[in-house]
Formats: C-alpha cells, sequence, structure tokens
C-alpha cells in the first residue's frame, strides 16, 4: 500500500476540501493502476538492441458500439552494441480479449527499413485495433549486421493495451 508522500502529483485525480461541523475533510480520489497501467512503458534489451514501448488508446479513433477501439503504440529501438545494424523486418503477435490471435509479418516498419548506428536509435508510431478494447502485443524485429551481414532477432516486450474506462 503507498503512503501520500510516495504518489506523485500527477496520481492525484480529484482532489476536494470541504468542512462538516467545523472540521476540514479532504478526499483524494486516486487512480494509481489505471494511471500506471497507461503511463507504463516496457522495455526489453535482446543481443544489444534496447526495444521500448509506450502505448495510448485513441478515443477519437474508436468506436465502442461498434466494438472498435484503436490504440497506437509509440516504439524506441537503441543501438547498445558496436555494430551498425540495420532493421529487415517484423513480427507481430495480437491478442484481443475475445479470443482472436493475429500474426503480421512484413518487411521493416512504418515503410523504412531503418539503419541504426551504434549509440543512436529510431523512432516510430504505429497502431493496432482491437474488438473487444482489452489486449496484449509482442513480437519480433529481424535485424542485420551491416559489418559481417550477421542476421539475429531482437525482442519486442509484451505489451498491454486497454480501453481507460475499462479499468474503473
Amino acid at each position: 500500500m503507498r503512503t501520500l508522500r510516495q504518489i506523485s502529483f500527477y496520481h492525484i485525480i480529484f482532489y476536494n476540501k470541504f468542512k462538516i461541523d467545523g472540521i476540514t475533510i479532504a478526499i483524494i480520489f486516486l487512480h494509481l493502476y489505471q494511471l500506471e497501467f497507461m503511463e507504463k512503458i516496457v522495455t526489453e534489451i535482446t543481443n544489444g538492441i534496447k526495444v521500448s514501448v509506450k502505448t495510448e488508446y485513441q478515443s477519437e479513433y474508436s468506436s465502442p458500439m461498434q466494438m472498435h477501439y484503436v490504440f497506437t503504440y509509440q516504439i524506441k529501438i537503441e543501438n547498445k552494441s558496436s555494430y551498425t545494424i540495420q532493421l529487415l523486418s517484423r513480427r507481430w503477435n495480437i491478442f484481443d480479449a475475445n479470443g482472436q490471435i493475429r500474426e503480421i509479418e512484413g518487411e521493416g516498419v512504418v515503410g523504412s527499413k531503418p539503419i541504426i548506428e551504434p549509440g543512436s536509435s529510431h523512432q516510430y508510431i504505429s497502431g493496432c485495433n482491437l474488438k473487444s478494447g482489452i489486449g496484449k502485443m509482442n513480437g519480433s524485429y529481424l535485424f542485420e549486421r551491416i559489418l559481417n551481414g550477421e542476421k539475429f532477432l531482437v525482442k519486442i516486450p509484451e505489451f498491454n493495451m486497454c480501453v481507460p474506462f475499462r479499468l474503473n
């Protein structure tokens, strides 16, 4: 259990003070799990390549009445190795809470096959739609070391997607 001192300013959703019979009472509504779940960045390092993922629900593009929920995910790929690498392809596993599982494979990411120098990074944003509003994704990238042509897989960490109103 967290104490109020451990809770940051951003975790306090609603704060109200009022008096009853001369006693000041403070009401604080906290949605800690919801905010931590929504703000969470997941990271995985494989073969010196760090992949970080942050998701966001896109209410303006979603239609809950039609069971259509849209999420974006921001990916940051950091080359912490001593080799220049090129991202060749990706493979995604998408799990929807309704039981649907999709596997997607393709070249590059968002139309590009970035070359990433040691100490550099590449970022992109893409999206996923779900029918249930709750799901998760994971996958892998296939990279090639430019120096010797060696190909290797890098794990994309599993991340969750959940519409905010499902967490209440």
